[in-house]
């Protein structure tokens, strides 16, 4: 069966550790889109971070933000799918994670670019201090970075989600908590970078996912599960892979992902691992 939807995540995938498209990822989607393939970014960013990206490359299919909890043209800024985070379920989860430590980020602003929203920084962490001060740079002074006086004060509404980021040891656990507290009042993303030492847990909607962006991505297209090849490389990618006819797991992904079965796996994303996946299940009949 064909494959007419390729399914993108960002962050150690198409993306090289420098945060970068390569020459030949950037080659390999474009020969796709060339023979008719459909390319949607998915992925755990924000809509305002993954934005830029998207309209880099040209995509015409609506980008799946916030694992997957908002679904929105890139161009127009139409949105098609929002799950917003139950408010409730956002202070429930913010309790549970100032008792642990952990340092929270809030995502707000469902009509517009999206708004990046804290009250302290710990500076023990030091990868969410640089991520801020990457988003407050790339951004500028627009309103996209905001510092507030208390996010349980900020919490009088839905967001669109709620992250805590620091050491992996630390948010596994924090993870089992959330999970175990929450029940099905959210769903918890898990995405770890064991080599950095740094992991972030995202506390959504309990019906929002990569896989359901995908899947409605692929029911407004007329597309089929079998025609959808999807590529990722962490936890939160699992249901989208699964979903897809086609899944593919990055070369850096931790052995229990690869090891999943009915997936594939790819070269790593500083080998173009997203290129050697495309031309091997899309152009072959090419090369």
């Amino acid at each position: 069966m064909p494959i007419r939807l390729l399914a993108l995540d960002l962050d150690g995938t198409l993306l090289n550790s420098h945060g970068q498209v390569s020459e030949r990822n950037a080659r390999a989607v474009a020969a796709a889109r060339e023979r008719g393939v459909k390319v949607a970014v998915v992925t755990g960013r924000r809509f305002r971070d993954a934005r830029p990206i998207a309209l880099e490359l040209g995509l015409d299919v609506p980008l799946i933000s916030h694992n997957g909890a908002l679904t929105r043209h890139t161009r127009t800024l139409e949105t098609i799918a929002i799950f917003p985070l139950p408010v409730a379920a956002a202070r429930k989860a913010l309790a549970i994670g100032r008792a642990a430590g952990a340092n929270p980020l809030l995502s707000d602003d469902r009509d517009g670019l999206g708004v990046l929203v804290f009250d302290r920084l710990n500076g023990d962490n030091p990868a969410l201090m640089k991520y801020v001060a990457w988003a407050r740079r790339i951004h500028g002074d627009d309103g996209a970075v905001q510092e507030t006086a208390s996010l349980e004060s900020f919490l009088d509404h839905d967001p669109i989600h709620l992250t805590f980021s620091g050491g992996c040891g630390p948010l596994n656990e924090l993870n089992e908590q959330l999970q175990r507290d929450l029940g099905a009042e959210a769903k918890v993303f898990s995405t770890m970078y064991p080599k950095l030492d740094f992991g972030l847990l995202d506390v959504l909607h309990p019906g929002a996912s990569k896989g359901v962006g995908v899947a409605a991505a692929a029911g407004e297209l007329k597309i089929t599960a079998g025609e959808v090849m999807a590529i990722g490389d962490n936890f939160n990618d699992l249901e989208m892979l699964c979903y897809a006819g086609t899944g593919v797991v990055m070369g850096n992904a931790e052995a229990a992902l690869r090891e999943t079965e009915g997936l594939h796996t790819t070269a790593a994303n500083d080998e173009d691992g997203v290129a050697l996946a495309i031309e091997k299940f899309i152009l072959s009949s090419d090369l």
